[in-house]
């Protein structure tokens, strides 16, 4: 091979790297938190523990590049599941929230997974509600959602 094909292929392959995959990304959730509320389609704060006395709290998540997928929001308590939130993503940027009314007996430790239609996790996050700790719920590669425990909360791009 001739040194000039060689510096020809490399040229070529960083074109092709710097603009042939411009534009190409994966499906990603850009962020994923708790928050005592949601104004204009943005949390107002970002929380990793709240007060017993908290009434409600929020999960917001900005999706990427999922349009035409259903995702959902499954909050465990205990390492139990006590709501599943389904959302239609509509964009390549999407903005889901749901919220659990929470009941002071429910101190320790909440979590909620974003989840695929085909149960995979793409994220988690972990809240404290309380002065109490309840077990955690173990990290887990795929979930299974059951259609009838959907419900529907705040969405858009």
């Amino acid at each position: 091979m001739s040194r000039q094909w060689l510096h020809s292929a490399l040229f070529t392959a960083l074109i092709l790297a710097a603009f042939g995959l411009q534009g190409v990304s994966a499906a990603e959730v850009a962020r994923a938190q708790f928050t005592t509320g949601v104004v204009d389609r943005e949390p107002v704060d970002a929380v990793r523990g709240v007060s017993a006395d908290t009434d409600r709290v929020f999960f917001f998540t900005e999706l990427r590049d999922l349009q035409g997928q259903h995702v959902v929001h499954r909050w465990e308590y205990a390492g139990e599941p006590v709501a599943v939130v389904g959302f239609d993503v509509g964009g390549p940027r999407w903005r889901v929230w749901s919220s659990k009314q929470m009941e002071p007996e429910q101190t320790g430790s909440w979590r909620v997974y974003v989840v695929k239609e085909d149960g995979s996790v793409l994220a988690s996050e972990e809240l404290s509600f309380g002065d109490g700790r309840a077990p955690a719920a173990g990290d887990s590669e795929s979930i299974t959602v059951p259609e009838t425990h959907f419900m529907r909360s705040g969405s858009g791009s």
